[in-house]
């Protein structure tokens, strides 16, 4: 039978106090969702999507997040219609199919300022690319083992093309993707392979006038024993091919308010000085945009002073933009240190697309190192905590593991007291009910910086019928909790867990599930259940 989920309900109120995990189980026949083509759209466009995956019941509903983008069902199975509003903010939205059975898991959807062009098959052959006229992403798909697409581009001389692919790291494509810029004669002029994870990204300068072919192929992301183009309808990607601006990351990548985000400078390539800029800003940062910009970027919104160049003796709370220069160089700031204040010292690059494996020292005022550290995994950035044991000068020193140096080895470093803060985790993002019996939702309270306060959560969007109580194991754990929700009643629907601490709304955070195949957290979650079993007959 067919139900309604109501649209609102009253929030329940519950105190964080202890947990027990329990996976949710999969219902009878909820959608799955592997991939969408295209994997994106332009603002201010209506654009119709074949979604992959299996649709027991159709139609099924999408649910978005964000704001700006809504998706409608089609006819046909497996087919969408997705509209995306003029003032839609670039970047990715997460997409969950869902029916009465159930909700799917997230995937990504991406919005971009350039207009876009389907690829069309035949383009295997350079001799015979398919034709591409001005700025555009080419939404594309490697359908098959062997598939190789080209893309002839004419350029005059000195003319810059960049050529960026979205596919493994944004759109979870299973390809791990090569580009390169070949001659009209065939030969190879330019190739790039893992600019950002596994996707490719080149800027090549025309060396005369003529056309150039841009080749996309890959091989599989997992690798395997073929030796073999790889290709699947799976294998989505979205091929940013521009002449005009493009933006690797802003300058600087830190402002102390949102209002100034939209004043900062762009590196990168074809960048006009004139450039205005947009800017869509929370409370952790603002996104950069522009008709004219092929891409957005993201600036970090901090919380005290930042500054673009080492300024004389800062004291801590503070960040700086700074760039190695140099391969096997060190970027050294000083700062002034109060003795037993113990302070954090973080170090990000990759965390912004950017090249630097930050190695970070910390020096007392006769040079000598007191603490060190270097990133925990690879591609990773940097964080280490330290209490000087003298008032002072101390100096952060601050190289890339590889002994990198150059334009794109840039990094935000931030100097500051530890802040009592807490994060919340849940090991799902989907949760089953069996009407009648209670299920488990753990929710993990990891607590920073010396936070000790109590927190309490409220759980949003619960619709009427399902009912929501802290339980006690016996070993009370004072840093995790369970959650029991139990129903008599059929559901499928979102919701939130949001902690709050007494007096102090900044401390308002929502708990998010990590999808390690996404290397994404999501703050929506979904609950499900099904009718409830007839009553037994005595």
């Amino acid at each position: 039978m067919k139900q309604t989920v109501r649209p609102h309900c009253s929030p329940f109120c519950v105190v964080l106090c202890l947990f027990v995990a329990t996976p949710a189980s999969a219902l009878a026949a909820p959608p799955t969702l592997t991939h969408l083509y295209p994997g994106g759209a332009q603002r201010g466009t209506t654009v119709d999507l074949t979604a992959g995956g299996a649709f027991e019941q159709w139609p099924v509903k999408v649910a978005v997040s964000g704001a700006g983008v809504t998706v409608s069902p089609a006819k046909d199975k497996g087919k969408l219609s997705v509209a995306v509003a003029k003032d839609a903010v670039p970047g990715v939205y997460w997409l969950r199919a869902h029916n009465d059975e159930g909700a799917s898991g997230l995937r990504p959807f991406v919005v971009g300022t350039l207009p876009d062009v389907a690829e069309k098959e035949p383009n295997d052959d350079a001799r015979k690319p398919q034709v591409i006229v001005g700025n555009v992403v080419v939404n594309g798909r490697l359908e098959k083992a062997g598939d190789v697409d080209c893309f002839g581009v004419a350029l005059k001389k000195g003319q810059a093309l960049v050529a960026s692919l979205d596919a493994h790291s944004g759109l979870r494509s299973p390809a791990d993707p090569i580009l390169q810029v070949v001659s009209a004669d065939g030969f190879v002029l330019d190739e790039n392979h893992d600019f950002r994870g596994l996707d490719p990204q080149l800027a090549f300068t025309a060396p005369t006038d003529g056309t150039y072919v841009v080749r996309v192929f890959g091989f599989p992301s997992a690798p395997d024993s073929s030796i073999r183009f790889f290709g699947s309808e799976a294998c989505v990607y979205r091929l940013t091919l521009t002449t005009g601006a493009f933006a690797d990351h802003a300058a600087p990548l830190a402002v102390a308010k949102p209002e100034d985000a939209a004043t900062v400078a762009l590196d990168g390539w074809n960048v006009p000085k004139a450039l205005r800029l947009e800017a869509a800003a929370d409370a952790r940062h603002a996104t950069l945009f522009a008709p004219e910009l092929a891409n957005a970027v993201r600036v970090r919104v901090e919380k005290h002073p930042t500054f673009a160049s080492v300024p004389a003796d800062p004291k801590p709370p503070f960040s700086l933009t700074g760039r190695i220069a140099a391969g096997g160089a060190e970027v050294l700031v000083p700062f002034a240190c109060k003795k037993g204040q113990p302070l954090t010292v973080q170090v990000e690059s990759r965390a912004f697309g950017l090249a630097v494996n930050p190695v970070v020292r910390v020096l007392d005022q006769e040079k000598k190192q007191v603490a060190r550290a270097e990133p925990a995994k690879l591609n990773g950035d940097t964080s280490l905590t330290f209490t000087p044991t003298a008032d002072g000068p101390h100096t952060v020193a601050v190289s890339d593991l590889y002994s990198g140096g150059g334009a794109r080895f840039v990094f935000l470093l931030r100097v500051a007291p530890p802040e009592p803060d807490y994060e919340l985790t849940v090991a799902a993002d989907r949760f089953t009910l069996e009407p009648g019996k209670p299920l488990s939702v753990p929710v993990k309270v990891a607590r920073k910086g010396g936070f000790a306060k109590p927190v309490e959560v409220v759980a949003e969007g619960l619709p009427a019928g399902v009912k929501a109580e802290v339980t006690q194991p016996a070993k009370p754990d004072p840093n995790t909790v369970t959650l029991s929700l139990t129903t008599d009643v059929p559901v499928v629907a979102p919701f939130r867990l949001v902690g709050k601490v007494k007096d102090d709304p900044a401390l308002t955070r929502t708990a998010a599930a990590p999808l390690a195949d996404l290397d994404h957290a999501t703050p929506d979650l979904w609950v499900t259940a099904g009718a409830a079993p007839p009553p037994k007959k005595k």
